[in-house]
C-alpha cells in the first residue's frame, strides 16, 4: 500500500503542484484503484487460463462499477446524504474485497452446497451431484452484479440520466398507468412485461426469432469493427455484422415509481428456484429449475467481468491455444455503425467472477431460454444487462439452456476447441453431424 500511495502522490501532488479545480475524492479513488491494478500486474503474473470452469481460479484484479451511492458494510448509504445532485460516481455494493497479499498467492473459494451464492441472491441456489465424483464445481467468486475488469469504460452516473431517460413524474406502478411512461419508448411505446411479471408473448417471440432465424433479421456493420481491430490494429478486417436486438428499458432510481413497479423485473434479482447440478450427458455442471416456469419468466442474468474487445480477444486466444473453450459474451447489441473506442466495445466473461448464469449450458436452436438486453442504470446501449427468459413453459427439474451463438465454422479462432454436446436434433456442430452419419451407417 505504501507503493500505491507513493504512486498516487506522484501522479496527483507532484504533477499538479496545487490541486486542480476539478479535483474530487472520486477521481482520487479512481487513481488509487488504477494504481493497485498497475502494481498488481507488475508484481504478479495473472494466469488467465485458470479462469476455466474446471480449474482453480487465480482471479485478476477487478474494479467495481460506479453507481448512484456508496454503501458501507451494513448496506447503509455512506454519510446518510443524498447523492441525487452529485455527478461523481460512487462505489457499488458488489465490491470484491482486496487482500494486500492477493498478488502473491492463489485464492481459493469454497462453495456452500446449500447455497452457491452464499446469500448474495434472494433465493438459495443449492449444488446437487447425483452422478459424478466431484462434490462441488471448481472455485470461482460468486458476484450478483457485473464488475469491470480493468480498461472497460462503464459510466453509471445519475447526472447522465436525463428527463428523456426516466419517468420522474410517475408514482406507484407504471404498468397500471393508462398511458405508458417515458421508459416504455425503447420497447415501441409499450411495456414488455405483464402485470404478473412475465414477458409479453409477442415481444418474447420476436426476440426468440432473432436467435432462431438470424439470417432473416437486420444487422448493423461497424465502420471499424472493434473485434477485427483487436485482432489486427494495423489492418482490421471488415465487420462481419452484429444482429440488431430488441431492448428492454426498465425504470430505475431516478424514476418516480417504486421498486415494486412492474417495469422493474431484472433489478429485483432471481426469484425462481434453481439448482446447480452435475449432468449425466458429460456436459459437466448445469442449471435446472425445481419448479414449473411459465413462458416469459425471468430466470437470471449472465453476470461476470466487463472486458474490452482487446481483453476479450487476449483471453479467448489464450484459452484456444490451450485447447479450451470458455464462453465469453459480447455486449454488441448497441454498438451501432460508428467507430467505437476499445474501452467502449464491451463483453462479459464469467470465468473468474460470475453468478449462476455461468453454469447454463449451450443448446443449438431449441434452447428453452432466450437472452435479451436490458437497459437499467445507463442510457448507453454499449453497456447493458444480459437477461435470460424462458421462451416456452419449462417443467420442474428440466435443464435450462441457451444458444451461445457459436460459430462452428470458426476453424482458427476462439470457438475452434468447442465440441457441442447439446444433444439437440438441430445441432449445428458439423462434427456431431458426421458422428451421427457414421452411427447411422453402422446400424445399416
Amino acid at each position: 500500500m505504501e507503493e500505491v500511495f507513493k504512486m498516487v502522490e506522484e501522479k496527483c501532488l507532484h504533477s499538479y503542484k496545487v490541486l486542480p479545480p476539478d479535483f474530487s475524492i472520486g477521481k482520487l479513488m479512481s487513481e488509487v484503484c488504477q494504481s493497485v491494478v498497475q502494481l498488481g500486474t507488475m508484481h504478479s503474473e495473472v494466469n488467465r487460463d485458470s479462469g476455466s470452469l474446471h480449474n482453480e481460479v487465480v482471479a485478476p484484479f477487478v474494479k467495481p462499477i460506479a453507481c448512484e451511492a456508496a454503501v458501507d458494510i451494513n448496506d447503509n448509504v455512506a454519510g446518510g446524504s443524498s447523492v441525487l445532485d452529485s455527478s461523481e460516481p460512487c462505489l457499488q455494493n458488489s465490491l470484491v474485497a482486496w487482500d494486500p497479499e492477493f498478488a502473491h498467492c492463489k485464492q481459493k473459494t469454497t462453495h456452500d452446497t446449500t447455497d452457491i451464492s452464499k446469500g448474495e441472491e434472494r433465493v438459495r441456489i443449492p449444488i446437487v451431484n447425483e452422478f459424478g465424483s466431484e462434490k462441488c464445481p471448481p472455485s470461482f467468486y460468486y458476484v450478483p452484479r457485473n464488475l469491470v475488469f480493468q480498461n472497460a469504460y462503464v459510466n453509471i452516473s445519475i447526472a447522465r440520466i436525463g428527463d428523456e431517460d426516466c419517468c420522474a413524474d410517475c408514482s406507484g406502478n407504471c404498468l397500471s398507468s393508462l398511458v405508458p411512461c417515458g421508459c416504455a419508448r425503447v420497447t415501441g411505446g409499450e411495456f414488455p412485461y405483464t402485470p404478473e411479471g412475465l414477458l409479453k408473448t409477442e415481444f418474447l417471440d420476436e426476440c426468440t426469432s432473432v436467435n432462431h432465424f438470424p439470417q432473416e433479421h437486420h444487422r448493423f456493420y461497424c465502420t471499424v469493427c472493434p473485434l477485427e481491430r483487436s485482432k489486427n490494429k494495423a489492418s482490421p478486417g471488415p465487420c462481419k455484422g452484429h444482429l440488431m436486438r430488441k431492448f428492454i428499458k426498465e425504470c430505475w432510481s431516478k424514476c418516480g415509481c417504486g421498486m415494486q413497479c412492474g417495469n422493474r423485473v431484472i433489478q429485483r434479482g432471481i426469484t425462481c428456484k434453481l439448482q446447480v447440478f452435475f449432468t449425466r450427458e458429460g456436459k459437466g455442471w448445469g442449471v435446472r429449475t425445481v419448479e414449473d416456469l411459465p413462458k416469459g419468466s425471468f430466470v437470471c442474468e449472465y453476470v461476470g467481468e466487463v472486458l474490452t474487445s482487446s481483453e476479450l480477444h487476449e483471453r479467448a486466444i489464450e484459452n484456444a491455444r490451450n485447447g479450451k473453450h470458455k464462453h465469453q459474451v459480447l455486449l454488441d447489441a448497441g454498438w451501432g455503425s460508428g467507430v467505437l473506442r476499445d474501452e467502449d466495445a464491451l463483453s462479459l466473461d464469467g470465468s473468474f467472477y460470475g453468478n449462476v448464469g455461468r453454469f447454463i449450458n449451450h443448446r443449438c436452436y431449441d434452447a428453452n431460454l432466450v437472452q435479451i438486453p436490458v437497459e437499467v442504470e445507463t442510457p448507453d446501449h454499449h453497456y447493458y444487462h444480459l437477461a435470460f427468459f424462458t421462451n416456452k413453459k419449462v417443467e420442474a427439474f428440466e435443464e435450462l439452456t441457451w444458444d451461445y451463438g457459436i460459430g462452428f465454422d470458426d476453424t482458427e479462432g476462439p470457438s475452434k476447441p468447442f465440441r457441442c454436446m447439446c444433444g439437440s436434433r438441430y445441432c449445428r456442430d458439423p462434427n456431431n453431424l458426421r458422428r451421427m452419419a457414421r452411427a447411422a451407417a453402422k446400424r445399416k
